[in-house]
């Protein structure tokens, strides 16, 4: 919220006298947001009876609550990456190479293990959730309406991100159920294979939405400078491959892997490199 407050008032003089900066009266009125990094000071100034109103910018240190979500942003950063790319090794090494069967196997056989693994990659869109909010507090002084619109892109993604979880535990289900479905009309496999083809989808769409909300957080780090230029364009930079890219993968399905190589390094590094620095040192303005 922002609070009207009273800053200060100047000494009033005669008003018959020679006006000077000694006999001018000014009423300083500050909008006062807590996460603001600027201030606008109005100052109403009677000179010779006759009052104008003018305004200026005063720098205000980082408030305490913008550290604190910047901090925990640069968690999320890192517990994001370290939970997803944990599970999705696991999962990987557990199903391993081969025909459905073989891999229906393997994952019969190592069930609960995989269920486990299946129920921590769900802290992955929550996770992405509580990141995005964390963010645009951080990002809402610089500007709150880009702030806003990166944190809606980012929680779609969220969201498909929970339905990508759905497909994974239906098709665990597919896996480790021997029967047919539909009085022994679909084969389990061909269900199996919907559901990867759905979850791939909807993984990809889910991509774009991420690669512009990250876009945007960005592009309101390079324009804040709360952290290095350098480290705010290698951000933009990634998040512009990864856009083209995911888009890419909706018209060249068969190429998603290449893409997938190109894509993911640079997005890597600006998210860990990000994720420590606000970890370290938090926002901080030139000259803080």
């Amino acid at each position: 919220m922002i609070s009207q407050s009273f800053i200060g008032r100047l000494p009033i003089l005669l008003r018959d006298e020679f006006p000077t900066q000694r006999n001018l009266s000014a009423n300083v009125v500050g909008l006062n947001d807590p996460l603001a990094q600027d201030r606008v000071l109005f100052l109403a100034i009677r000179e010779n009876g006759y009052e104008r109103i003018e305004t200026k910018m005063e720098h205000v240190p980082a408030g305490r609550t913008q550290r604190i979500y910047a901090r925990l942003a640069g968690f999320l950063f890192l517990w994001s990456i370290i939970i997803g790319l944990g599970g999705a090794l696991l999962l990987s090494r557990i199903e391993g190479n081969g025909t459905f069967a073989e891999t229906a196997k393997r994952i019969s056989e190592s069930e609960r293990l995989y269920r486990v693994v299946l129920s921590s990659a769900v802290n992955v869109p929550l996770s992405a959730a509580l990141l995005a909010f964390a963010l645009y507090v951080t990002l809402k002084p610089v500007n709150s309406f880009l702030a806003q619109l990166a944190m809606i892109f980012n929680l779609l993604d969220s969201s498909l991100g929970c339905v990508v979880r759905i497909c994974d535990f239906v098709k665990l289900h597919l896996y480790t159920s021997s029967q047919l479905v539909g009085a022994g009309t679909i084969p389990t496999q061909v269900l199996a294979d919907l559901m990867r083809s759905i979850a791939g989808t909807t993984e990809n769409i889910g991509g774009i939405f991420f690669g512009i909300g990250s876009l945007l957080f960005f592009y309101l780090f390079f324009k804040s400078r709360y952290i290095p230029t350098i480290l705010s364009a290698v951000g933009l930079f990634a998040s512009v491959i990864w856009i083209g890219l995911y888009f890419a993968k909706l018209v060249f399905p068969e190429h998603r892997a290449v893409f997938r190589y190109i894509c993911f390094p640079p997005m890597l590094v600006a998210d860990v490199a990000t994720g420590f620095w606000l970890m370290l040192f938090a926002v901080k303005k030139p000259g803080d």
